[in-house]
């Protein structure tokens, strides 16, 4: 059985899959920093966990040292430049299909993140450990097998009918026609090829080496029209993240494209209530963040796409008076209306606390489950869907042009205190990361519950994810029979989940303690753990 909490003074890591976390409490364990503990684990990931994640997807990493230095990284990949408006219309097409080639229509810019990390662990973190020796790991899992998480194999059978026609994907994660039972022994030696080709060349080899070479040929044959150029022209980007204060302290967050404002809005306005007055299982305290969550969706949905080619007003949707105002126009005893929704989002959130105190959270993703269905080649790398979130109309402020980078739902997240690190947390699930990540900045931060608690507690979500069509408010049955009818009376329009739902995510967290020390915890809704160095 794998711990899902854990406290040290020499590092902690926490992510949804157990091997993972083995891979960066090693790097922790052997002296090196929390960015190449990170690399060891997200490299890991997109082994163990291939329906979540891949090295043919996006990510984001926010970084702050003992100091309070904050840095992003923004591995948001543009749109290939043979895709346009234009083609799609000519292939008689209203909107950018989920799966096959021409969803996998952007750059993956994860490869890209875990070189710049490297360098600036390197340069900023006094970081020694090799790129080669942070992908072993990964590796070792993808060359010698490991055993099969249940989730991997239930999705796709889940979705067989929107997968089960891509033969590449196919051969490499049901092969025999069957996906693998829960326990199976799996290996990907195509995969395996590829991180080797990646500890040779480095980051950059993915990009404009010879495993770029692979994967665009491999895409091409596939039917995608992203080419060599397209990979070629990709390098990561430098960002400031953004912040909105938030109790004692600031809560820190990745700028546009991603969502992250719209996490910074929730919050900003809860600032401008008395939580822990409420229950943090009551109707009360579902319906306020519940509200807070509706209004900074309407304003995400409205402002945010790649900043690139759409002005963002961040600062003032964030100031004080903004957040007052939001906070002013809810309505503690009614609901206001609701119906929208992005959808799904596959993706893996981990994060890292090292000894001296420097943290790392971080999210990766191939956006649905299984991503575009698109396998490049004979790599063994799933590509990602994310550039189905464009829209065709031109009009909207997600509308897809050659170079532009989508919207994401992807956002990590950080909380300070005294300029230090004090919570390092995050989730998966489309919709739902903002959601959980108000559930758990309150339920550590307000109410101060043990890390397993905070995870372990009941949560909701407004809207769709995980395939979801439906805008309801969805609450895991674990709430008292009175939450569903009072929040029923308010207007909500409630749906019963299962106790432990898959689409409330994948969550975790980690604390920084008074003492310098620090605890972790994963979501037992995962395949996940946390350890101590």
């Amino acid at each position: 059985m794998t711990a899902r909490y854990a406290r040290s003074t020499r590092g902690v890591v926490t992510s949804p899959h157990h091997l993972a976390t083995a891979a960066g409490r090693a790097v922790l364990d052997a002296g090196g920093n929390a960015v190449e503990a990170a690399l060891a684990v997200g490299a890991t990931l997109c082994v163990v966990y291939p329906h979540m994640n891949s090295l043919g997807g996006d990510g984001f990493w926010l970084l702050c040292d003992q100091s309070g230095k904050l840095t992003g990284l923004d591995g948001a990949g543009p749109a290939g430049q043979a895709y346009d408006r234009g083609f799609y219309a000519r292939q008689g097409l209203s909107a950018i299909p989920a799966r096959g080639p021409h969803a996998a229509n952007t750059v993956a810019g994860l490869v890209s993140v875990w070189g710049a990390a490297h360098a600036f662990s390197r340069t900023r973190w006094d970081g020694r450990l090799s790129w080669q020796e942070l992908l072993e790991p990964a590796l070792g899992h993808a060359e010698q097998g490991f055993a099969c998480s249940a989730s991997q194999g239930d999705f796709l059978t889940q979705k067989w009918a929107e997968l089960g026609g891509f033969g590449g994907l196919t051969d490499v994660f049901a092969p025999g026609g069957t996906p693998p039972q829960a326990g199976a022994d799996f290996r990907q030696p195509l995969l395996a090829e590829s991180l080797r080709l990646l500890q040779r060349d480095g980051a950059d080899g993915f990009y404009r080496g010879e495993l770029g070479r692979r994967v665009a040929q491999g895409l091409a044959d596939a039917g995608s029209l992203l080419c060599a150029a397209d990979l070629a022209a990709f390098d990561c980007r430098r960002v400031d993240p953004i912040g909105v204060r938030y109790r004692n302290g600031l809560a820190v967050n990745m700028p546009p494209p991603t969502q992250g404002l719209a996490s910074l809005l929730i919050l900003g306005q809860l600032d401008h209530f008395y939580l822990a007055r409420h229950s943090h299982l009551s109707a009360d305290y579902v319906h306020l963040v519940v509200e807070a969550t509706k209004q900074a969706f309407l304003l995400r949905d409205r402002h945010v796409a790649d900043p690139d080619h759409v002005a963002v007003p961040v600062a003032e949707l964030l100031s004080p008076a903004a957040t007052a105002d939001l906070a002013d126009a809810i309505d503690v005893f009614r609901a206001a209306p609701w119906g929208r929704g992005v959808g799904p989002a596959d993706t893996v959130w981990f994060g890292v606390v090292d000894a001296k105190g420097r943290a790392v959270s971080a999210i990766q993703s191939i956006y649905h489950e299984y991503g575009s269905g698109v396998v490049a080649g004979d790599t063994g790398i799933v590509w990602q869907n994310r550039g189905a979130s464009f829209s065709l109309d031109p009009r909207h402020v997600n509308v897809l042009k050659p170079g532009k980078r989508p919207f994401h739902t992807l956002n990590p997240a950080m909380y300070l205190e005294n300029g230090r690190p004090r919570l390092v947390y995050g989730t998966m699930g489309g919709d739902g990361q903002p959601q959980t990540q108000a559930a758990v900045a309150t339920r550590a931060l307000d109410y101060r519950l043990p890390l397993t608690e905070v995870l372990d507690s009941p949560r909701w979500l407004l809207g769709r994810t995980w395939g979801q069509s439906s805008d309801t408010l969805k609450l895991e049955g674990r709430f008292a029979p009175e939450v569903f009818d009072t929040l029923a009376k308010r207007g909500h329009e409630v749906e019963r989940v299962d106790d432990y739902a898959q689409m409330m995510g994948h969550a975790g967290v980690i604390r920084v303690l008074d003492d310098g020390g620090c605890e972790a915890a994963s979501d037992p809704r995962s395949d996940g753990a946390a350890a101590g160095a």
